[in-house]
């Protein structure tokens, strides 16, 4: 038995036909049902059921396909280890990345390790921490960075950063030119949230409700540059991280919210189960040394 006999036989069990299997691999049908009758004399099994109903596995078939998959995928990461050792310093990193995030903070690091590794390409896909960490679970995304907590029995983290909300409003408003606001005060105000892929919607939604109110939201959007420009158009009042509000302009006043204090803490993710190439590796060494030196 070899590899290879292993690989048809997983293409063959998936289109449920040695025709279109064949297709798929580009040679011969007759190549492919020679190799898998080979591999059923080597095993001493029968692993489809050839009736005329359509190919199926058989018990035995489903048994071998399923460690078959699992022999494949390390044979996959095999090779890839075998490349990194090497030298062979390219790939390509899918990172998840909320669009609530400091705008300078990424590209940086992503700017400074490309010039140390220019063969390792990126792809940044932006989106609320609940959807990166599916992305991440579900092996889409290599790395994502989300709001802690996370699921600790899927993935592997890194905290990095820590920060207060801070409420945005009009500079018209009556509170503008407060130092700072206790939550409560606000149970009358008109929100504008981040929407519900984002894990600070349901933190704000529950520091309201601790705070004995639950918000009145009139708009949610998924960038904080549209929130910003809803409050400058007194559409309503909002709460964004510290390091976000630093990029705001001066057509928003910037207060801090207390009794009680709203935090987020950054993370990056990586699941569990998930083969690493090299690339992701290294730039999440990377990223991890340099992120460590923010706090």
């Amino acid at each position: 038995m070899d590899i290879k006999q292993l690989q048809y036989f997983i293409e063959v069990a998936k289109y449920n036909s040695f025709t279109r299997a064949a297709d798929a691999l580009f040679i011969t049908q007759p190549t492919i049902s020679k190799m898998i009758k080979n591999l059923e004399d080597e095993l001493g099994v029968v692993l489809f059921d050839r009736s005329r109903k359509g190919l199926t596995l058989t018990d035995a078939g489903r048994t071998i396909f399923e460690q078959a998959v699992l022999v494949d995928k390390a044979f996959n990461n095999l090779e890839m280890e075998l490349d990194n050792l090497l030298g062979l310093k390219k790939g390509h990193i899918r990172i998840g990345l909320p669009p609530i995030l400091d705008p300078r903070l990424f590209p940086k690091l992503i700017g400074s390790f490309h010039d140390q590794y220019p063969n390792i390409t990126f792809e940044l896909m932006e989106d609320g921490s609940k959807r990166i960490e599916e992305d991440v679970a579900n092996h889409q995304l290599d790395i994502g960075v989300i709001v802690l907590p996370t699921n600790n029995e899927l993935f592997q983290y890194f905290a990095f950063k820590e920060e207060d909300l801070r409420l945005i409003i009009h500079p018209e408003h009556e509170l503008a030119d407060r130092d700072e606001i206790d939550l409560s005060e606000l149970s009358e105000e008109p929100f504008i949230l981040f929407n519900k892929d984002f894990v600070l919607h349901d933190r704000i939604i529950s520091s309201c409700n601790q705070a004995g109110f639950n918000p009145h939201i009139t708009s949610e959007s998924s960038q904080w540059s549209f929130i910003e420009e809803m409050v400058i158009c007194k559409l309503g009042v909002s709460l964004l991280p510290e390091s976000i509000c630093r990029h705001l302009n001066d057509e928003v006043r910037v207060i801090k919210v207390v009794n009680p204090t709203i935090s987020w803490h950054l993370a990056l993710i990586w699941n569990k189960d998930q083969y690493l190439s090299f690339a992701a590796k290294e730039w999440l060494n990377y990223a991890k040394e340099q992120l460590a030196e923010l706090e």
